[in-house]
C-alpha cells in the first residue's frame, strides 16, 4: 500500500428485512471508486451479526462472530457508516458493534451517510458524534443524507434524478476529501507517537 492509499471501512448498519442500506453502499462505494487510492472493506452488518450480550469472557461462539469483524475494523485507517434513522436515531445493530470494539476506534476518522426521511438521518448522525467522540474518534463534520430515497435509485445504486444525483455526488467528494486528509495524517500520527487514552 502505498503512502497516499489508505484503508477505508464502510458500514451497512441497517440489518432490517427489506433495508435500503445496500442500495446506499452501491452508490457511495462507486463515489470513493473515483476518488482512487482508497481500498474499501464493506462491512455488512446483516451478513456479519455480532452478538447482543456484551461479554468480558465472550463464548467461543460468540469470540468466531467478532473475530469475522474486529480484524477488519483494526486495519482500517478509516469508516465510513452508513445509517437509517430509526425512531430519531440509528439501528441498535450499529450501536452493537460499537460497543464490541474500543481501540479499533481509537484516532481514526468518522464519516457518515444516512437515509430517512424528511430529516434524510440526519438525527441518527447527531447521536452516532458524542459516541464516537466518547470513543476517541474524530467525526468528519461533512456529510451525506438522502432525504426519501425510496425509488429514486435504481438497483445498481444509480440515482434516477441527474441533477440530485451530481448534487449527492458533489456532497460525497467533500467528505470523502475531509476523510482521506484525517485518515492520512492520523495514521502518520499513530505511526509516529502510538495513541494512548
Amino acid at each position: 500500500m502505498s503512502e497516499s492509499t489508505f484503508r477505508l471501512a464502510v458500514i451497512v448498519g441497517s440489518t432490517r428485512d427489506g433495508r435500503f442500506g445496500p442500495t446506499v453502499a452501491k452508490w457511495f462505494t462507486e463515489q470513493v471508486a473515483r476518488h482512487g487510492d482508497i481500498e474499501v472493506d464493506l462491512v455488512d452488518l446483516a451478513l456479519h451479526p455480532l452478538p447482543m450480550r456484551l461479554s468480558s469472557e465472550p463464548t467461543a461462539e460468540d469470540a468466531a462472530a467478532l473475530a469475522e469483524v474486529t480484524p477488519r475494523l483494526e486495519q482500517a485507517d478509516a469508516f465510513v457508516v452508513l445509517t437509517p434513522e430509526y425512531n430519531h436515531s440509528y439501528p441498535a445493530s450499529l450501536k452493537n458493534l460499537i460497543d464490541w470494539h474500543y481501540t479499533q476506534w481509537q484516532a481514526k476518522p468518522v464519516g457518515f451517510v444516512s437515509y430517512g426521511g424528511l430529516s434524510g438521518g440526519l438525527r441518527a448522525v447527531e447521536h452516532l458524534r458524542p459516541v464516537f467522540t466518547e470513543l476517541h474518534a474524530v467525526t468528519i463534520r461533512e456529510q451525506v443524507s438522502f432525504h426519501n430515497p425510496w425509488g429514486k435509485f435504481d438497483d445498481d445504486g444509480r440515482h434516477l434524478n441527474a441533477e440530485a444525483g451530481e448534487q449527492a455526488s458533489g456532497a460525497a467528494k467533500v467528505m470523502i476529501d475531509q476523510l482521506t486528509w484525517w485518515a492520512l495524517s492520523l495514521r502518520e500520527a499513530r505511526a509516529a507517537r502510538p495513541y494512548g487514552a
